[in-house]
């Protein structure tokens, strides 16, 4: 007869295995055929110098079971993923069935407005592919940084367009004094 010691730290993870088994089934999986529930899509967002590129994998999809819209700030991918029906011989049955089938539809905000009626999108090997152009509002402006003098008034140069640092600007004001 052997004697296993009892630790308290299994039972905890094994109870957070299951909790996580337990909402993966009943949240993430859309119910029966069609049950009415919509599924989430995955998204990948970048900033392309001057635009936003958003990619969704959506196999199996058509573009025209896609729709697109954006008001706003606010992106919205709509779509469906259709089942494909087989018709199979008397004894067949499903042993594992794992694709999700259904409406899709994610929602991303951006972090400015873009130019809605400059975007454009693109399907390529199930990859779905949105450009965004930002708005002239949202692009970034470089700022010229003017070395001030004592009082706090602008020196008439600004130390970006002449090529020298803070420390030489200062040093230069004070060999004129």
């Amino acid at each position: 007869m052997s004697i296993t010691r009892w630790d308290p730290w299994d039972e905890v993870v094994s109870l957070r295995d299951a909790m996580d088994r337990l909402l993966a089934e009943s949240v993430v999986r859309p119910r029966g055929e069609g049950g009415g529930m919509t599924s989430s899509l995955a998204v990948d967002v970048r900033e392309q110098g001057d635009d936003f590129v958003v990619t969704a994998p959506i196999p199996g999809v058509t573009p025209e079971d896609v729709e697109i819209s954006v008001l706003g700030d606010t992106l919205r991918i709509h779509g469906e993923r259709r089942e494909q029906r087989q018709e199979g011989g008397e004894g067949q049955r499903w042993l594992l069935r794992e694709q999700r089938y259904g409406a899709f539809e994610r929602m991303v905000r951006l972090p400015s407005s873009v130019k809605a009626d400059r975007a454009n999108a693109e399907f390529r090997d199930g990859i779905l592919t949105i450009t965004l152009p930002k708005t002239e509002e949202a692009k970034e402006r470089r700022i010229p940084i003017h070395a001030g003098r004592a009082g706090n008034q602008a020196q008439d140069v600004p130390i970006e367009a002449s090529g020298q640092s803070r420390e030489s600007a200062g040093q230069r004001e004070e060999a004129r004094r």
